[in-house]
């Protein structure tokens, strides 16, 4: 190889600095989930509510940047991506300050929700523009947009911890603060980018839904985050730490998330094919949740298992990302909305459902039936070759 060509191939390895900005930004975004994690039972204690009612911190977030994606592509087709990444942040520094600044938890619940409107504009918004601007293909940008989330995530649950220990209120005045840091950097380091030629409308990511394989994928997403959420909004309740205690086990949870997103993923992809290693990723997972559902009063068992967690989530989410971008004929940006609205129902509904079964029944029962859900969603994705066997192709 010739010296000029080498030269080429190291400039064209160097990605541009708008990517590293929506990088950044997607880092700080995502502290934003465990971030509010080591405070769960504290914020029970404190405003005197059970851990169901607690939950629905998570489920109206959820919910909300669920119904969200329905308008992200009318909106970032109409001010552009950088004005809807802008507007995504801000919502989040503004909701996240109110929700420090409660006193009940119903008013927590709700600004959570306004919390998810700016997630939704944020992340369908971040994901489609660092794919259409990451040099190395689609495999590579959802490889860096996966390990900002697990950055996010991993760096999150420590800061929240420390935060929390002092008072509940400090990590949602930590995520609005940080979150206007990524505010500021959009504004000055992200050039204006030209706006879509074709005009969404509502219906595009539901129309969509008519491709058999991102209908699959988003309804395997729906039953997996079920038993991801019964993980981060239910265990913590039966871990028995304090708020630096949770902090320091999600920390283990997030690095081995962001580690094997980053690492093993591709591997797995190259070596077995996205569907085989998704297969095998959710049926690990399940079994990790089906360990936590039998041992639910080991202390040990539960932080080892969560823990171990993270290497199953993170290898799963590289893989389900990257599938969703190629499966169907439609823009990325429509297709991660399409499938971001159906998993987000399933954020919304396992917070809840796993503490209330706790309630209701036994410790035991949120975990095996996070399970059962989690394996359903393997058997989707096994018995959908017939329409995802293209991406196999495409990834290899």
């Amino acid at each position: 190889m010739s010296k000029n060509a080498i030269q080429h191939k190291d400039k064209s390895a160097k990605q541009p600095l708008v990517v590293w900005v929506i990088f950044f930004a997607a880092i700080i975004s995502f502290m934003g989930l465990g971030l509010v994690d080591p405070i769960l039972p504290a914020i029970a204690v404190q405003l005197h509510a059970t851990p169901s009612q607690v939950s629905l911190l998570f489920s109206s977030y959820n919910l909300i940047t669920g119904l969200a994606m329905l308008i992200t592509g009318v909106v970032s087709s109409r001010i552009g991506i950088k004005w809807t990444l802008l507007t995504g942040v801000l919502c989040t520094i503004v909701f996240s300050a109110f929700a420090g600044s409660s006193n009940g938890i119903w008013q927590i619940v709700g600004f959570r929700g306004g919390w998810g409107l700016g997630n939704a504009l944020f992340i369908a918004t971040a994901l489609s523009a660092i794919v259409g601007l990451t040099i190395g293909g689609t495999a590579k940008a959802i490889i860096l947009y996966e390990a900002a989330i697990g950055l996010g995530i991993s760096v999150g649950p420590l800061l929240g911890g420390e935060l929390g220990s002092i008072s509940w209120r400090g990590p949602f005045f930590g995520v609005s603060i940080l979150m206007l840091v990524a505010f500021f950097a959009l504004l000055v380091k992200m050039p204006k980018l030209p706006k879509s030629k074709v005009k969404s409308s509502l219906l595009d990511p539901i129309k969509a839904l008519r491709y058999p394989g991102l209908l699959r994928l988003g309804i395997t997403a729906f039953l997996y985050n079920i038993g991801f959420f019964t993980l981060m909004a239910y265990s913590p309740f039966v871990m028995g730490l304090d708020e630096h205690g949770l902090g320091y086990v999600f920390l283990g949870w997030g690095l081995c998330l962001a580690i094997t997103s980053v690492y093993i993923a591709p591997r797995l992809q190259d070596s077995l094919g996205t569907i085989k290693s998704m297969c095998i990723m959710l049926i690990l997972f399940a079994l990790t949740l089906l360990a936590m559902g039998i041992w639910t009063e080991s202390k040990g068992v539960i932080i080892i298992c969560v823990v171990a967690a993270g290497l199953f989530l993170g290898t799963n989410n590289t893989l389900i990302t990257t599938a969703v971008m190629e499966v169907a004929p439609v823009e990325r940006s429509i297709a991660s909305a399409s499938y971001s609205f159906v998993r987000f129902f399933g954020g919304a509904i396992g917070p809840w459902l796993a503490n209330k079964l706790a309630e209701t029944y036994s410790p035991h029962v949120p975990f095996i039936t996070g399970a059962i859900f989690v394996l359903l969603a393997m058997l989707i994705v096994a018995t959908g070759k017939k329409h995802l066997a293209h991406v196999d192709r495409i990834a290899h």
